[in-house]
């Protein structure tokens, strides 16, 4: 089976709160940031190595924790983001009236905090679009589990969720005797080959 999920359905099946900005206006606050640099790891931390280390700590995930979990390792980091890059909005806000500091700020907490968690915990969201399109419970692999290969359930079904490029890795010796998902990250959200 092939199947396709939506950036923002990927936000729905991760129970996080979409953000919706007046149009053109997170593409202007994007491109503002560009100029600030207001996200770079040296402003708000190397994200692809914070989440998983909040993964590796954490038994219990949400995007509720991994705010908390982020705001006490790096408590001012939106903040500064927000400062940066609302001076280069500025600059633009002739041309751009709509955009104000508080936008900013929701702007950066949404990159920063929901796009990473979407991002960087993609299995909940695959899993959660698989259950509901065979009208399944679904849940998240325990310790145990994990370290046999298994990412989730879907009813009784056991998966291992893994990017696309894993087939393609000779190196790799594990032997996973369960039924596999791949997935590849696109523009618009992702796309998935399920073993059926």
């Amino acid at each position: 089976m092939h199947l396709t999920i939506r950036n923002e359905e990927i936000q729905d099946l991760n129970d996080c709160e979409q953000t919706e900005f007046p149009k053109y206006t997170s593409q202007l606050i994007n491109w503002a940031n560009q100029n600030a640099q207001g996200t770079r790891p040296k402003v708000v931390g190397q994200l692809s190595e914070l989440f998983p280390e909040f993964l590796s700590e954490t038994e219990q995930v949400s995007v509720e924790k991994w705010a908390s979990w982020y705001s006490d390792r790096y408590p001012n980091a939106i903040e500064k983001a927000t400062e940066r890059i609302y001076e280069q909005v500025n600059n633009l806000k002739k041309a751009i009236q709509l955009i104000d500091k508080e936008m900013v700020q929701i702007w950066v907490k949404d990159l920063v905090i929901t796009k990473t968690y979407n991002g960087m915990y993609l299995q909940k969201a695959i899993l959660a679009k698989i259950a509901k399109i065979k009208n399944l419970p679904y849940r998240l692999s325990c310790s145990e589990e994990e370290s046999i290969g298994i990412d989730g359930y879907v009813g009784e079904v056991a998966y291992s969720i893994k990017p696309d490029t894993y087939k393609t890795m000779n190196r790799l010796s594990e032997e996973i005797s369960v039924k596999m998902i791949y997935y590849k990250k696109t523009k618009t959200g992702l796309t998935l080959e399920i073993d059926d």
